[in-house]
């Protein structure tokens, strides 16, 4: 459990002293209730955030909800090193996902109009990211055993009455979130050809 400001003003700092030498990092971490506004992030997406924080940040995307239960994975690579275009790096973490949920027998998929992974067209896990001098940060977020209440203070990634869901509800048995953080890692690692 990581507080989110520090971690962005950590990802910010690795991703503007790197170099060609510095290693590829994977943050896996849960962050406290906090909303974060994307770039592009409108203000009639905030529906009623309350008591929760509200964190303007500098990757894509809109407005998404992070808390307890939630598995977060930061991608601080070197796009270039790995000859990897954006969109390869969606795709990448997109089946990543997929792959992950696959592993607890829930059939899930990207969208092509609207990234992140869906469950019979309810979202489970949201993407964005930032690129800086050819590097990404910022990452994914997997909704596995949380609160889910604060979605319905947001139009959840700009979209009004998206249906956010969560692996516990799809399980007999909710899987613990550090066991879905090593699956995450191993399928993250050989996409992105780290094996």
């Amino acid at each position: 459990m990581v507080d989110y400001l520090p971690t962005l003003e950590s990802m910010r700092r690795l991703t503007a002293e790197r170099n060609e030498l510095t290693p590829d990092e994977i943050w896996l971490l849960q962050h406290p209730r906090v909303f974060t506004q994307g770039q592009a992030g409108k203000s009639e997406h905030l529906l009623a955030p309350g008591d929760i924080p509200v964190i303007q940040v500098d990757r894509g995307g809109q407005v998404t909800y992070h808390g307890p239960g939630q598995l977060v994975a930061y991608l601080m690579l070197d796009l270039r090193r790995l000859n990897l275009g954006v969109r390869e790096l969606v795709t990448a973490m997109e089946e990543s996902l997929v792959d992950v949920l696959a592993s607890y027998s829930v059939e899930a998929a990207p969208k092509a109009d609207a990234p992140g992974v869906y469950v019979n067209g309810d979202k489970i896990a949201s993407l964005g990211l930032r690129v800086s001098r050819g590097c990404s940060f910022h990452g994914l977020a997997l909704n596995v055993d949380m609160d889910m209440t604060p979605f319905l203070r947001i139009n959840p990634c700009g979209y009004a009455g998206l249906k956010m869901v969560q692996l516990r509800d799809l399980l007999d048995t909710p899987p613990a979130i550090e066991e879905v953080a090593q699956r995450l890692e191993q399928v993250l690692r050989q996409r992105l050809g780290y094996v």
